[in-house]
């Protein structure tokens, strides 16, 4: 800490001001705005979910509300009508709060109430992003990517304006939280915000055509059966500049998608099922996240969560205890998946590459391929 110019005192100059109260705008106000709201929240019976802190539940008797809070912006849902409008008062009481009635727009999200659910889009950003990179008009493509059929030797001259290639690819990671299916693509692009050149521009403006044809895609919610499943998958050595693996799994609340992740795994696999076994073991920590929330939201799971997997060698190596060549140099952190099994808390299927679903969030396909895959992730337009 330090006097801004003008305001040191000569005869005590390493004293600084004391601060009274955080002032909107400083980096400390929005964790002591959190602070006093939760605080708040706190003293009328509200508790601190364990498996995410931004969400408070309250559990009395067989009322349940629930807050979720971003910054200055809340969700207040529970089963229990009258309950919600005595916590809306009390809340205006202490605070200067604008309610603004049912759930229509959050963060940037979109949300349609339909008969069945709900459904979440970004069409509006997604417009909004094609405004900005000057492709409202462009041309929409069929795919976000195309298969390398044929090995062309990529154009690797610096690209001109890199601050554009890193600007776009920021707005496509927040356009992808509804967006499932361009969660591979826009991983690979994002790998490239250091130094960008033309053939990785080239690549971004493919996925900016494909987004052109589906501003309108988004992510149905509706009800049904609430059991946790899981497909994981992974592509061997597929980043040609350094041969580390792709992993990507998917979660579903019933039929609904509800988590996905796309990463790059951290060190070269030897074989195709160290890269799946390492993709399990992600997709294995993701689940068990789950299950505790979905517990803490009166969701418990009574039987082990299914992972479907299709490399029977992986499997294999996650139920059995034995070390042996094959394992032996991967680091022990990953075998965990053997103790989630054997506790009860997930179990592995084998399931046939056509029907991998995560297979979308780890390579390019053709267009046939690709829409079907698509259309097993739930991403589809409002009316489909």
């Amino acid at each position: 800490m330090r006097q801004p110019p003008g305001f040191t005192d000569q005869t005590q100059p390493h004293s600084v001001c004391k601060l009274q109260k955080s002032l909107y705008g400083l980096k400390q106000a929005p964790r002591q705005w959190f602070q006093k709201l939760t605080d708040f929240l706190q003293h009328q019976g509200f508790g601190f979910s364990r498996s995410d802190p931004s969400l408070l539940i309250y559990h009395k008797n067989s009322i349940r509300l629930y807050i979720l809070i971003y910054v200055d912006d809340f969700l207040v849902t529970g089963n229990d009508e009258d309950a919600i409008r005595s916590l809306l008062k009390q809340l205006r009481a202490q605070f200067a709060l604008k309610q603004l009635g049912n759930i229509s727009l959050f963060l940037g999200i979109q949300v349609t109430h339909s008969p069945t659910g709900f459904f979440l889009s970004q069409e509006h950003y997604a417009t909004k992003l094609l405004n900005d990179a000057g492709y409202k008009d462009c041309k929409s493509a069929p795919t976000m990517l195309t298969p390398d059929k044929k090995k062309k030797e990529p154009n690797l001259q610096p690209l001109k304006d890199p601050s554009l290639y890193r600007r776009l690819a920021g707005s496509l990671q927040y356009l992808s939280i509804t967006r499932s299916d361009i969660a591979f693509a826009t991983n690979r692009i994002c790998q490239h915000m250091q130094s960008p050149t033309e053939h990785n521009f080239k690549a971004l403006t493919r996925l900016l055509r494909y987004i052109k044809g589906t501003t309108s895609f988004g992510l149905p919610i509706t009800t049904g059966t609430l059991e946790l499943r899981a497909f994981s998958d992974a592509d061997r050595a597929s980043d040609i500049t350094d041969r580390k693996s792709v992993l990507g799994f998917c979660t579903f609340l019933g039929t609904n998608l509800i988590s996905w992740t796309v990463n790059k795994q951290a060190t070269v696999t030897k074989s195709s099922t160290e890269a799946e076994y390492r993709s399990l073991s992600a997709a294995a920590s993701d689940v068990l996240w789950l299950r505790r929330l979905t517990t803490e939201l009166d969701m418990p799971q009574s039987s082990p969560t299914t992972i479907y997997c299709d490399n029977t060698s992986a499997m294999a190596i996650a139920k059995n205890p034995v070390f042996h060549a094959r394992t032996k140099h991967i680091e022990i952190d990953y075998h965990f998946i053997r103790q989630q099994i054997s506790t009860g808390n997930i179990q592995l299927a084998h399931i046939s590459s056509k029907n991998q679903i995560a297979d979308i969030l780890t390579k390019p396909f053709s267009i046939a391929r690709f829409h079907e895959l698509r259309n097993k992730l739930t991403t589809r337009t409002p009316n489909a």
